[in-house]
Protein backbone atom coordinates (compact mmCIF):
# COMPACT_ATOMS: atom_id res chain seq x y z
CA UNK A 1 0.00 0.00 0.00
CA UNK A 2 1.34 3.47 -0.89
CA UNK A 3 2.34 5.80 1.91
CA UNK A 4 0.18 8.80 2.60
CA UNK A 5 1.58 12.31 2.56
CA UNK A 6 1.38 12.29 6.36
CA UNK A 7 3.59 9.20 6.52
CA UNK A 8 6.02 10.62 3.95
CA UNK A 9 6.48 13.68 6.19
CA UNK A 10 7.41 11.48 9.15
CA UNK A 11 3.99 10.98 10.69
CA UNK A 12 2.74 7.68 12.03
CA UNK A 13 -0.60 6.10 12.75
CA UNK A 14 -1.91 4.19 15.73
CA UNK A 15 -4.50 1.43 15.30
CA UNK A 16 -7.59 1.74 17.49
CA UNK A 17 -10.05 -0.98 16.66
CA UNK A 18 -10.67 -0.89 12.90
CA UNK A 19 -9.36 2.65 12.51
CA UNK A 20 -5.92 4.17 12.00
CA UNK A 21 -5.63 7.37 14.02
CA UNK A 22 -2.73 9.76 13.30
CA UNK A 23 -0.40 10.36 16.25
CA UNK A 24 -0.41 14.11 16.52
CA UNK A 25 1.48 16.21 19.04
CA UNK A 26 2.17 19.88 19.52
CA UNK A 27 5.85 20.79 19.20
CA UNK A 28 7.51 21.44 22.53
CA UNK A 29 8.46 25.01 23.27
CA UNK A 30 10.33 26.60 26.10
CA UNK A 31 7.87 27.63 28.78
CA UNK A 32 8.32 31.22 29.91
CA UNK A 33 6.04 33.06 32.30
CA UNK A 34 3.45 35.20 30.55
CA UNK A 35 2.48 38.45 32.25
CA UNK A 36 -0.94 40.05 32.47
CA UNK A 37 -0.62 41.83 29.10
CA UNK A 38 0.25 38.57 27.34
CA UNK A 39 -2.63 36.74 29.01
CA UNK A 40 -5.10 39.41 27.95
CA UNK A 41 -3.80 39.27 24.38
CA UNK A 42 -4.12 35.48 24.42
CA UNK A 43 -7.76 35.75 25.53
CA UNK A 44 -8.35 38.28 22.74
CA UNK A 45 -6.81 35.92 20.16
CA UNK A 46 -8.86 32.97 21.44
CA UNK A 47 -12.08 34.94 21.18
CA UNK A 48 -11.65 37.02 18.03
CA UNK A 49 -8.72 35.57 16.04
CA UNK A 50 -9.06 31.81 16.44
CA UNK A 51 -7.09 30.98 13.30
CA UNK A 52 -4.06 33.03 14.40
CA UNK A 53 -4.24 31.51 17.89
CA UNK A 54 -4.47 27.98 16.50
CA UNK A 55 -1.59 28.52 14.07
CA UNK A 56 0.68 29.90 16.79
CA UNK A 57 -0.30 27.10 19.15
CA UNK A 58 0.19 24.25 16.69
CA UNK A 59 3.51 25.65 15.45
CA UNK A 60 4.79 25.82 19.02
CA UNK A 61 5.33 29.58 18.91
CA UNK A 62 2.42 30.78 21.06
CA UNK A 63 4.34 31.12 24.32
CA UNK A 64 7.25 33.03 22.75
CA UNK A 65 4.80 35.30 20.89
CA UNK A 66 2.84 36.09 24.07
CA UNK A 67 6.01 36.75 26.06
CA UNK A 68 7.11 39.21 23.35
CA UNK A 69 3.71 40.96 23.34
CA UNK A 70 3.82 41.16 27.13
CA UNK A 71 7.32 42.70 27.07
CA UNK A 72 6.36 45.26 24.40
CA UNK A 73 3.17 46.24 26.23
CA UNK A 74 4.95 46.62 29.58
CA UNK A 75 7.69 48.79 28.04
CA UNK A 76 5.11 50.96 26.26
CA UNK A 77 3.08 51.29 29.47
CA UNK A 78 6.11 52.45 31.46
CA UNK A 79 7.22 54.92 28.75
CA UNK A 80 3.73 56.41 28.57
CA UNK A 81 3.55 56.87 32.34
CA UNK A 82 6.94 58.60 32.45
CA UNK A 83 6.05 60.86 29.53
CA UNK A 84 2.70 61.83 31.02
CA UNK A 85 4.27 62.50 34.42
CA UNK A 86 6.73 64.91 32.82
CA UNK A 87 4.04 66.58 30.73
CA UNK A 88 1.74 67.12 33.72
CA UNK A 89 4.66 68.09 35.99
CA UNK A 90 4.03 65.37 38.56
CA UNK A 91 7.11 65.16 40.77
CA UNK A 92 8.28 63.60 44.01
CA UNK A 93 7.88 67.03 45.57
CA UNK A 94 4.13 66.93 44.83
CA UNK A 95 4.03 63.45 46.33
CA UNK A 96 5.63 64.74 49.53
CA UNK A 97 3.45 67.87 49.76
CA UNK A 98 0.06 66.49 48.74
CA UNK A 99 -0.05 62.70 48.56
CA UNK A 100 -3.78 62.58 47.83
CA UNK A 101 -3.51 64.83 44.78
CA UNK A 102 -0.45 62.90 43.57
CA UNK A 103 -2.33 59.60 43.93
CA UNK A 104 -5.32 60.89 41.97
CA UNK A 105 -3.16 62.19 39.13
CA UNK A 106 -1.11 58.97 39.00
CA UNK A 107 -4.26 56.84 38.89
CA UNK A 108 -5.54 58.98 36.01
CA UNK A 109 -2.23 58.61 34.15
CA UNK A 110 -2.16 54.84 34.66
CA UNK A 111 -5.74 54.52 33.39
CA UNK A 112 -4.92 56.55 30.28
CA UNK A 113 -1.72 54.60 29.63
CA UNK A 114 -3.56 51.29 30.09
CA UNK A 115 -6.20 52.35 27.56
CA UNK A 116 -3.52 53.30 25.02
CA UNK A 117 -1.67 49.99 25.47
CA UNK A 118 -4.93 48.07 25.03
CA UNK A 119 -5.76 49.94 21.83
CA UNK A 120 -2.27 49.84 20.31
CA UNK A 121 -0.98 46.40 21.32
CA UNK A 122 -3.38 44.10 23.14
CA UNK A 123 -6.53 44.48 21.06
CA UNK A 124 -4.87 45.26 17.72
Amino acid sequence: MAKSLFEELGGRYERQGDYLIPCLSVPAEEEQPIGIWGQRHMNYLKQYHKVTYTNLFTNGRLNAYLVDVDRQAQERFERLIEGMKQTQDITEQLKAENALEWTGKMNNIRACARKIVYDEIIYA
